[in-house]
């Protein structure tokens, strides 16, 4: 009987390897360059670290703000609900739209989360103002995004499936919760096209995890996860350095010793690629522990740097500092950096009720930084090579929950992406007049993934591995009309 390829049955070794070495998350950054390298099982071959056809992008800087953000409060103004506020949607002129017997069975017209029904419309809690060249309303909750405006391709047509926030899981890895373990985007990425600076991880996660995406590789293999850093010079990431202190020159000495007594053993055994990938990853671990805490030592940023982010206002201190490090990261060549706001349980921005008191603590966190962000790579020449997106698992209700929320809404919501070969000041999509369905050019949340890997040069199909076919929606389309 033919066995079936197990690909994780020829990762054991590598990561037996890696436990062995007790190396902790350190040893999670190796998988690529020792893949490129030669050194790891040699059963299955993947891929080489080059791109399927010439890039537009080179980096990635992932901002995912869980717990659902209201479309209708941020990049997608709805008047109407203001208008009709506090009727039933039976009672408007849209009650028609909304009509399961009168619309297209993909657009998935059933009752909100958990089959409640949110049909009394709540009026817009905040502003709405033009800004830019390009006219593109933005909520008035974010002055320092709307700035930047012109730098925007703002989608305004997702869907997803999953209405817990399990659809966080969904938004990173195209798959349901349940449906068993599957690789997130930047997994993908790292396993593609591996290292740009073999002194630094590859693809590292900044901020608490959402507690059902604990994990990135998966199939792939631990050396795909994301490394975790905390944005801290002196403890950056676990097993990170050495428990004994040592002084730099003692180390050096330490390390060219072991060099020149791993090379005699190299002489000897030419043929050990299992020593070989041992010296190698000492070496790397040697490395980060002085690479990484220089990334996060901001003392050469300039006074103006850290004011423009944000580092001196309590408000947004914290994500402040991890944007600062995001774009200092990308200057020294890492490839995909997710970053996390307010993850853990439901999510921060989970407003069921008290929306606006909500939305407003958190966009006065991440939104100076954002604009920050994007106005920095700028000017230093890095946003036409480095993807910013910022998402959100889904949107919320036009209709109120507990009198001054909003529900989990998966029927249509917005994103947006900036650089990397993007088009600027561009709205693509549309929701219906009420923000309730995405009704013009309609995208499933992994079209963001395809549109990313896509401006990377990779094909996702030419990363597929024997045994673990996708699903067509798994790969989901480029949104080439938001492409330059």
């Amino acid at each position: 009987m033919k066995t079936e390829f197990n690909p994780l049955q020829h990762a054991l070794s590598r990561r037996t390897f890696l436990a062995d070495m007790g190396m902790g998350f350190t040893g999670l950054a190796l998988g690529a360059m020792l893949q490129r390298d030669g050194f790891a099982s040699t059963a299955w071959a993947p891929p080489t670290g080059q791109p399927h056809f010439p890039p537009k992008a080179k980096n990635v800087i992932w901002l995912f703000m869980n717990g659902g953000v209201s479309h209708m409060e941020s990049f997608d103004p709805k008047p109407m609900i203001t208008k009709y506020g506090g009727k039933t949607i039976a009672e408007t002129p849209f009650a028609d739209t909304q009509d399961p017997k009168k619309l297209a069975l993909e657009r998935l017209v059933v009752p909100d989360v958990n089959g409640n029904q949110r049909n009394t419309l709540y009026p817009m809690q905040v502003g709405f103002k033009k800004h830019g060249q390009s006219g593109i309303e933005v909520s008035d909750w974010f002055p320092h995004i709307a700035r930047n405006v012109d730098r925007l391709a703002v989608v305004r047509s997702m869907w997803t499936t999953d209405s817990n926030h399990g659809a966080q899981t969904q938004f990173h890895s195209g798959r349901h919760q349940n449906d068993g373990q599957f690789p997130t985007l930047g997994a993908w990425v790292h396993y593609g096209l591996g290292s740009l600076n073999d002194n630094l991880p590859q693809f590292i996660s900044i901020g608490t995890r959402p507690n059902w995406n604990k994990r990135d590789g998966h199939y792939l293999g631990p050396a795909h996860d994301s490394v975790p850093l905390r944005i801290d010079p002196d403890n950056p990431l676990d097993f990170g350095k050495p428990e004994p202190r040592f002084a730099g020159d003692a180390q050096s000495l330490g390390m060219d010793l072991v060099q020149q007594l791993n090379a005699l053993r190299g002489v000897e055994y030419p043929q050990d690629p299992a020593m070989a990938a041992r010296v190698a990853s000492y070496e790397l671990a040697f490395r980060m522990q002085r690479s990484v805490p220089e990334v996060l030592d901001f003392s050469k940023e300039t006074a103006q740097t850290k004011a423009l982010y944000g580092i001196d206002r309590p408000h947004c201190r914290d994500f402040a500092t991890q944007l600062l490090a995001a774009r200092r990261l990308v200057e020294r060549g890492v490839r995909f950096i997710q970053i996390q706001h307010g993850g853990g349980s439901n999510g921060a921005w989970d407003a069921h009720a008290g929306l606006k008191t909500n939305h407003t603590n958190n966009a006065l966190a991440v939104d100076q930084p954002i604009g920050a962000l994007l106005e920095d790579l700028e000017q230093r020449g890095l946003l036409d090579e480095t993807l910013v997106i910022f998402a959100s698992e889904f949107g919320r209700t036009p209709g109120s929950q507990g009198g001054d929320g909003r529900d989990h809404h998966i029927f249509g919501f917005s994103v947006w992406m900036a650089g990397g070969g993007l088009k600027r000041g561009v709205v693509h999509g549309a929701t219906d007049e009420i923000g309730f369905h995405a009704v013009e050019n309609r995208h499933y949340v992994t079209d963001i993934h395809a549109t990313i890997l896509h401006q990377l040069g990779l094909n996702s199909r030419q990363l597929e591995i024997p045994g673990r076919k996708r699903l067509a929606i798994d790969h989901g389309s480029p949104i080439t009309e938001i492409i330059a």
